[in-house]
This record gives structure tokens, C-alpha cells and sequence, in this order.
């Protein structure tokens, strides 16, 4: 009988094999590389109840508890953003630059001195944006990336994070938790034709061009420091989320260096660490799908996707995005 090979359907339990696309055995949650339809062929009735599974609620309350948690966000002193025009949704395609002030009226700067935000702007310029080009990644870039993995891992945050998935039986310690992180965000992938050229990281927060647009960039402080040296220019905004403190969230329209982002999601004003953490929450829980959150009382959702075409260890997935869904 053939069954798809991206498909679970009359493959529940069985056996990994490295060869299969996607796997259909209980594991395949843990290193989130279950096919698409796992859930609707292969999860026995009453398993979100399980010990292990990571339900909607679950979700609920971990966010709300990651959102209290973000000590290092901007204080509402901190960012005077002019968001200027609202473009509708037939208006984000047509590049046209409706809002002629910058999008960041002032920001302090002071807050680029915490640890966190230190150790995340180090890493911002460690990547070429083409896809199609090779990255050479330094004995220097290596020990950045340990160095924010280690900050990021001080902040109380980010200890929840590795707590709430402890529970749920994804990780065995926080050492294990840390290894994977760097994997799953830092390992480097092929987006072109077999070059070493992206990366989760690279493509959500530092952002790169594709077939002549912008692909990725999803980050604030990236965008604060590159429209302050007149190379991203801000055209314009589909989306004001319905916070009235930080992190806020912005759909916003943009051209970087005369290539065109049609609508780049972002938070404004969170720490380096509460994206990175809802991120790989997302990714976690709920790869491939919406994941839905709570912060500070207001529904968000999050939609992350896993690179297919390589995997690392015992075939896990390597980010290939993830970003805030802007209605």
C-alpha cells in the first residue's frame, strides 16, 4: 500500500528510518520532525491530556508568564515611534513611500548596553543577506553566538522557558537545552543551490534578500539601527497591535537598500530574549502552524516554519522562520 511520503496516514509507530521526509512514531513531537498531519492521523484520542502534551492552555500561560518575565523590554520613556500611514491591504504591494518621517522618532540607546541586547547587535552583522552566498562563519562569530546564548540564559525569562519545556519532557537539562538552541538557530542551511547561506537566526533577525526582495527581518532594534544610518527607509504600517506599552506590534511596509519588505511583522520594544523565547516556543509546540499565545491579557499568534530539506542530530529541524501574524 502506498502512503505519501509527507503524509502520516496508515504510518503511525513506525520505525525512524533517516530515509522518510517526516516521521509518524511518538518522538517525532520531541524532535519536531512529525509530518504535517501527525495530529489528525496518529494522536490517540485523550493524548493533549497527557503529561507530555503541550495543550492550547498550556500555551495561554506560559506566554502571559514569559511576558511578565521580560525585565530588559523598553520602558514607554524609552521608544517615541511615528508610525504615520496606515496602508490598506490592497496598498502593502505597491512600494510606495507614504510616510516621509522615520519610524523611530528617539530611542534610548542606553538599553543597547544591557548584556542581552550587547551580545544579540554582535551577532546582527555576522551574515551576507544575498541567499545563493556562502557563509564563512569565524572562530570570532562562534564565540558571539555562545556568548548570547549565555546571556540570553541569565534572564529569568528565558529560565521559565527552559523550565516550562523541561516539564513537558523535551529537554532532559539546560545544557541539553542550550546545544539545541544553537542548532536550531544558528546551524546553517542551503536557501540557494547547495551554498551554506542561512540560517533561523540570519533570516528572522538580520533578514536577507531573495530573488531581489526582502526576505525575513522581523527585529526592531535591526531596523532602529539601520534606518538611523538612512539604509532602511520606512514606508509605511498595515498593522498597530493593541498594546499601549512595549513590546508592542507593527505590520509595517519598508525598502532596504531599494529592496522591498510588502508587510515585516515585528514587536517593538521587547528584549532580544522574549522574541528569541516565543519564537522557539512556537517552534517547539507547535512547528508548521499557528501558534497562539496571550500577552498581557491580548491574544497573538506566532507562525513559525521548520526547514525540511536538512536536519541535524536524529533528524531535527532547523528553523527556516518565524514571525508575529499581523491580521
Amino acid at each position: 500500500l502506498y502512503t505519501a511520503p509527507d503524509s502520516c496516514k496508515g504510518r503511525c509507530e513506525e520505525p525512524y528510518s533517516k530515509e522518510d521526509e517526516c516521521h509518524c512514531n511518538a518522538e517525532c513531537e520531541r524532535y519536531r520532525n512529525c509530518c504535517e498531519d501527525y495530529y489528525r492521523h496518529c494522536r490517540p484520542v485523550g493524548f493533549s491530556s497527557s503529561r507530555d502534551a503541550i495543550a492550547d492552555e498550556d500555551l495561554l500561560h506560559i506566554s502571559e508568564q514569559l511576558y511578565k518575565a521580560d525585565h530588559n523590554k523598553a520602558r514607554p520613556t524609552d521608544i517615541a515611534i511615528n508610525p504615520q500611514y496606515q496602508a490598506s491591504p490592497d496598498e502593502t504591494g505597491d512600494q510606495e513611500d507614504r510616510s516621509p518621517q522615520p519610524l523611530y522618532k528617539y530611542v534610548n540607546e542606553e538599553l543597547f548596553s544591557k548584556p542581552t541586547y550587547a551580545s544579540f547587535i554582535k551577532l546582527l552583522d555576522n551574515y551576507q543577506r544575498v541567499t545563493g552566498r556562502e557563509e564563512d562563519v569565524t572562530a570570532e562569530e562562534l564565540r558571539e553566538q555562545d556568548n548570547f546564548l549565555k546571556e540570553v540564559m541569565k534572564t529569568e525569562l528565558m529560565k521559565k522557558l527552559f523550565a516550562f519545556l523541561h516539564k513537558k519532557n523535551r529537554y532532559g537539562s539546560e545544557q541539553e537545552f542550550v546545544a539545541d538552541l544553537k542548532e536550531m538557530w544558528f546551524g546553517l542551511y542551503s536557501r540557494g543551490d547547495g551554498e551554506q547561506d542561512s540560517s533561523g537566526f540570519e533570516h528572522i533577525f538580520s533578514g536577507e534578500v531573495k530573488k531581489g526582495k526582502v526576505s525575513g527581518f522581523h527585529n526592531w532594534i535591526r531596523f532602529y539601527l539601520l534606518e538611523k544610518q538612512g539604509i532602511v527607509n520606512y514606508f509605511s504600517h498595515n498593522f498597530n497591535g493593541p498594546w499601549d506599552t512595549y513590546p508592542d506590534v507593527l505590520g509595517l511596509q519598508f525598502s532596504w537598500d531599494g529592496f522591498y519588505k510588502e508587510v515585516g511583522s515585528a514587536f517593538i520594544g521587547c528584549s532580544p530574549e522574549f522574541e528569541f523565547g516565543l519564537y522557539t516556543l512556537c517552534f517547539i509546540a507547535r512547528p508548521g502552524r499557528a501558534c497562539h499565545l496571550s500577552l498581557g491579557g491580548y491574544s497573538l499568534s506566532i507562525q513559525t516554519y521548520a526547514w525540511t530539506k536538512t536536519t541535524y542530530g536524529n533528524g531535527k529541524k532547523y528553523i527556516a522562520t518565524a514571525y508575529v501574524i499581523s491580521p
